[in-house]
């Protein structure tokens, strides 16, 4: 038996998130568990590093599966490459120690959320940004940024209100950046919340808008109270970047 790790990168407009699910096909997880069971002839199961919800991209997401094979990482990578749909692509493939796993050995994501800040839609790039026309203060939002980082209990900005495990993470960074026409928020952090990030980057939109102070974000996250936070925002200006095991010490 044989543990890979794969680098992945996915276009997440036409499925139903990362995660398999009984009552459709369109997962990622599915479609490559699919490809894989029928190159080793027996049913497998790959496990990421996180769980991209329905519309949500990835640049690099990391999963691991254990094969019975003698295919070679590049090998196994060529299969993949030759029978997986055109928006879902293997861009790394390894063999690792039998222990490795992707979701419990990672120690850092870093997500970004895309913004298009202008009255005239982004033709070409609107499956992969949220769209928002009116001003927006950079400044604001970045005065904000430091009452969300650090180890808090994330609550009010958690998508499942029925969540019963721990909601405390850490979040080391956001940036807020602007190019042209586009912002970019970037967070750091050890882990995240269903639906977190967007959540995040919906409340920091709406203090970038002027609908709430930046010293406001202290007593959200003290409420720990849905309501009290900003909307969720779109998924499809969303993009897990990067996972990290450690090995990138710079990056967060």
């Amino acid at each position: 038996m044989t543990n890979f790790r794969l680098t992945l990168a996915y276009d997440g407009s036409r499925y139903n998130g990362w995660q398999r699910q009984g009552n459709t096909e369109h997962t990622i997880q599915g479609r490559i568990e699919r490809v894989l069971s029928e190159m080793v002839g027996h049913a497998v199961e790959i496990h990421g590093a996180g769980r991209t919800d329905a519309g949500v991209h990835a640049l690099a997401q990391v999963a691991h599966v254990k094969l019975n094979t003698a295919l070679t990482p590049a090998e196994v990578q060529a299969y993949l490459t030759r029978y997986l749909p055109g928006d879902i692509a293997v861009t790394n493939c390894e063999e690792v120690d039998i222990r490795f796993h992707a979701r419990l050995n990672a120690c850092g994501k870093h997500y970004r959320y895309r913004i298009w800040n202008s009255a005239v839609p982004s033709v070409f790039e609107r499956k992969y940004l949220f769209q928002y026309p009116g001003p927006l203060s950079l400044e604001r939002m970045r005065e904000g940024a430091p009452y969300l980082t650090g180890k808090h209990d994330f609550r009010a900005f958690c998508g499942n209100r029925r969540m019963k495990k721990s909601t405390v993470r850490t979040l080391h960074r956001i940036e807020v950046l602007r190019m042209g026409d586009e912002v970019r928020i970037e967070l750091y952090g050890t882990g995240f919340l269903q639906n977190m990030v967007r959540i995040l980057t919906g409340t920091l939109l709406e203090v970038g808008a002027g609908k709430r102070s930046p010293e406001s974000l202290a007593s959200v996250l003290e409420s720990r109270d849905r309501t009290q936070a900003g909307a969720t925002l779109p998924p499809q200006g969303l993009f897990l970047v990067s996972v990290d095991y450690g090995d990138k010490p710079d990056a967060f």
